[in-house]
C-alpha cells in the first residue's frame, strides 16, 4: 500500500538543516520572510523538542543517500474530553516538491495514527493553512474532516 523504501526515522540533530529547508520552502502566511536558514537559530527548540518525552519529529529518507525527503511533528496532548483520552496533534508536515505524489505524505500520516492508535489516542488533529488548498485536499483524501475553524494571533 505505501512505499517502504523511504523509511521513517525519529529526526536527529544532523537532520536539522534539511528539515528546516523543506519548512522553509513550504512557508505562507504569516511564516513567510520571517524564517531563518541557519540550523543554529533553531538548534536550542530542536533540542528540546527531542528531549521532551510527549513531542518527537520524524523524517523520510531516501534510502539511497540518507538525504531528507520529508517529515512531520507528533504532539500527545492531555484532555478532559473523550473521557480523559490523548489526542494526536500533527504538525509541520512538508515533502519535499520533487517526491510529491508518491505516497510519503500518505505513509507519514498512516505513521501518525500508528503512533496514536499505540498511545490511546482518541483521534489525530491538524491544522492546516487556509492558504493550502492541495493539502486541504489530501487530508480529505485520507478521510481527515474539517471539523473546526481555527484562528490565530500573533505574538
Amino acid at each position: 500500500m505505501f512505499n517502504e523504501s523511504y523509511p521513517i526515522v525519529p529526526a536527529t540533530p544532523d537532520h536539522l538543516p534539511e528539515i528546516l529547508a523543506l519548512m522553509n520552502a513550504g512557508a505562507v502566511g504569516a511564516r513567510v520572510g520571517k524564517e531563518s536558514d541557519d540550523p543554529a537559530d533553531y538548534a536550542d527548540a530542536f533540542a528540546a523538542i527531542l528531549a521532551a518525552p510527549e513531542t518527537a519529529i520524524y523524517v523520510v529518507l531516501d534510502a539511497t543517500d540518507g538525504s531528507v525527503v520529508a517529515t512531520y511533528q507528533l504532539t500527545f496532548s492531555l484532555g478532559l474530553g473523550f473521557r480523559g483520552r490523548p489526542r494526536a496533534v500533527v504538525e509541520s508536515v512538508h515533502t519535499r516538491a520533487d517526491m510529491r505524489s508518491q505516497g510519503i505524505g500518505a505513509r507519514m500520516m498512516h505513521h501518525a495514527e500508528t503512533l496514536a492508535r499505540a498511545h490511546g489516542c482518541c483521534m489525530v488533529q491538524l491544522t492546516s493553512n487556509s492558504l493550502r488548498k492541495d493539502a486541504h485536499r489530501f487530508y480529505e483524501r485520507l478521510g481527515y474532516d474539517q471539523s473546526h475553524l481555527g484562528f490565530k494571533r500573533m505574538l
